[in-house]
């Protein structure tokens, strides 16, 4: 990832990029960053806010990795608002301005179920959100299920009729379990709009892999 991706703040970029974890998950790596940035850029757009702020929210909201299956899953985006408040102290950012962006990091995840208090808080949880949903929703879903070695689905109950929900054990699980209910958790006018789509192909796709898995198609 390089600073002029994040035009015109390329010199935080330059500032921040050697302070990210280097890691091999391609469900959160550099690339899941810029796909948010071009997301926030497009909500910001229409909606407002601070653009730089934006940019470091984006660029520090997963500076701390923690793995799905981990027990500290649910502290992941705090860990991460500590760790961006060092990283930007440390350049000189005013407290107020860091805890804008801390507070955006640490109420971005869906584990953590909490609402942001700023706007700028609002457009990254929806930006990140919009990228866990979709057709990019829908491989990163899968990728990690790989990662985890879980199963596709539960082939002697697919559509979980009589036992728990499991998404760390069945890649489908995830799809009732969290993903489809991410579409009315959007607190931005667009990025509710822009999830309209991709929460349809999410559902295309559950019930489609579904009549596939019990021989209705």
């Amino acid at each position: 990832m390089h600073p002029s991706h994040f035009t015109p703040f390329e010199s935080l970029a330059a500032a921040i990029i050697p302070h990210l974890p280097q890691t091999t998950d391609g469900s959160h790596d550099h690339d899941h960053l810029l796909r948010v940035w071009n997301t926030v850029k497009a909500i910001q757009a229409q909606e407002g806010g601070d653009l730089e702020l934006l940019a470091a929210a984006v660029l520090l909201h997963d500076c701390v990795l923690v793995p799905k299956e981990s027990p500290l899953r649910s502290q992941a985006s705090e860990l991460a608002a500590k760790e961006a408040a060092g990283v930007l102290q440390s350049q000189g950012w005013s407290a107020e301005r860091t805890e804008i962006v801390c507070d955006a990091i640490r109420t971005h995840g869906y584990s953590a179920g909490r609402t942001p208090t700023s706007l700028e808080g609002r457009i990254l949880q929806d930006a990140d959100r919009l990228d866990a949903i979709g057709y990019i929703g829908i491989a990163r879903c899968f990728y990690t299920a790989g990662r985890m070695h879980s199963q596709l689905y539960n082939p002697a109950d697919p559509t979980a009729n009589a036992r728990p929900l499991n998404d760390r054990h069945f890649a489908l699980d995830h799809f009732p379990q969290k993903l489809l209910k991410l579409g009315a958790n959007f607190t931005t006018a667009t990025g509710q709009a822009l999830a309209v789509v991709r929460v349809k192909a999410l559902a295309n796709f559950y019930e489609g892999m579904l009549a596939e898995v019990t021989g209705g198609a």
